[in-house]
């Protein structure tokens, strides 16, 4: 087996092998090591499906980032035999006076000339009579965004990036790296591995090599859980209802229409419990929250998809203070580039940063803006202090 790679990727899940693929693509020699089987149900990309919006309510930042990812995602379903997107469309609500996150939707789609529609409560249940909203609520309509089938994605690029020639170690936990002046390596059980690069993109393993490398940057895993719930399958089928995220009265929420029968797929955003990610509990249930707090959400806003939980999930989110990603070349070691902290919004962009990862790499530069996503940005830096 080769020993030596131009490029070294530890952690072959959402962005890690998209960065794979993009390197590959290019004749570039990468190995790409993950501790499992990706696609695989132990970090953050199971559950077979991902929102993605182009209005972007967690800052007008993104928006550059979406486009862009929605175009590499529209080419990979045309490389690939695998579902990637369909157009659900994406309906997010909430109060009109105190919700930032839709009022900052609203304004980004204004910014870059984004396809939306503003509607009131009356408007949205008009159109979907299985939305029930108070009056005081408002809304905005993605027509051009959708849903990606996040597993399916995983997929397509691993078996993209193995035909364009690159190496995949599934089932090898890395149990050390070394960084030197301009080389890195890696020992895992099947020996050790060099490289002139090295791509960090680990998901909730990632403080364990960040604190290796002497980087004090506050990342930390939340168990969370997703259920799919019986419902109205004429009100609530992917045919006719789209994709959803909402602020409400008890917390952050986000959604799917039901896919051939599955059920409506409800998850809140704003709450799970801190974990270590070698230890948490995977079984759906074990804390009564689980189901109750999708279920309350259901009952509220959607009664007719509170039906019988047909299937529950744990998946894991890791999250920055600032909930900004981490996407930075490290201080000091110029040739190992940082991917983390995707605090559950990160997977609609994975195409992109797997792009962006690999010019990193390659160049230690890239034409998109990552100041937002900057290692030394005053919220880690200030966080970092307070820990």
């Amino acid at each position: 087996m080769k020993r030596h790679f131009d490029v070294i990727i530890i952690g072959a899940g959402s962005m890690g092998m998209a960065a794979g693929y993009y390197l590959a693509k290019q004749g570039v020699t990468t190995l790409l090591v993950d501790a499992f089987d990706p696609p695989h149900t132990e970090g953050s990309h199971h559950g077979d499906t991902r929102i993605i919006r182009h209005a972007y309510g967690e800052g007008r930042g993104y928006v550059p980032l979406a486009l862009r990812a929605q175009q590499l995602w529209d080419e990979l379903q045309n490389e690939t035999h695998h579902n990637i997107f369909t157009k659900t469309r994406v309906l997010g609500f909430g109060p009109k006076n105190d919700s930032a996150f839709i009022d900052e939707a609203i304004e980004s789609a204004k910014q870059y000339s984004l396809p939306i529609e503003v509607l009131d409560a009356t408007e949205v249940q008009n159109r979907w009579s299985g939305v029930k909203l108070p009056d005081d609520y408002h809304a905005i309509f993605e027509p051009e965004s959708g849903v990606l089938f996040s597993e399916n994605c995983i997929r397509a690029y691993r078996e993209l990036a193995l035909a364009h020639g690159a190496t995949i170690l599934p089932n090898t936990p890395v149990e050390d790296v070394t960084v030197g002046e301009n080389s890195v390596s890696i020992q895992t059980d099947k020996g050790l591995f060099t490289a002139n690069k090295l791509i960090l993109s680990s998901g909730a393993w990632n403080s364990k090599w960040f604190a290796k490398l002497d980087l004090n940057v506050p990342i930390e895993p939340r168990r969370q859980t997703i259920g799919w719930f019986e419902a109205d399958e004429m009100l609530y089928s992917s045919t006719t209802f789209p994709a959803f995220t909402a602020v409400s009265s008890i917390g952050m929420y986000y959604g799917f229409p039901s896919f051939d029968g599955s059920g409506v797929k409800i998850g809140r955003h704003d709450y799970g419990q801190p974990v270590d990610p070698d230890k948490v509990d995977r079984q759906f249930g074990i804390y009564p929250e689980d189901e109750a707090y999708t279920r309350e959400f259901l009952e509220r806003y959607m009664p007719q998809a509170a039906g019988s939980l047909k299937r529950g999930r744990v998946c894991m989110y890791t999250n920055t203070p600032d909930e900004h990603f981490v996407i930075d070349l490290h201080p000091f070691y110029k040739h190992v580039v940082l991917a983390a902290g995707f605090s559950g919004h990160g997977f609609k962009f994975a195409s992109v940063i797997g792009e962006v990862l690999s010019q990193l790499a390659l160049t230690g530069k890239t034409k998109h803006d990552l100041s937002l996503f900057s290692i030394t940005r005053p919220a880690l830096q200030q966080s970092s202090r307070n820990n």
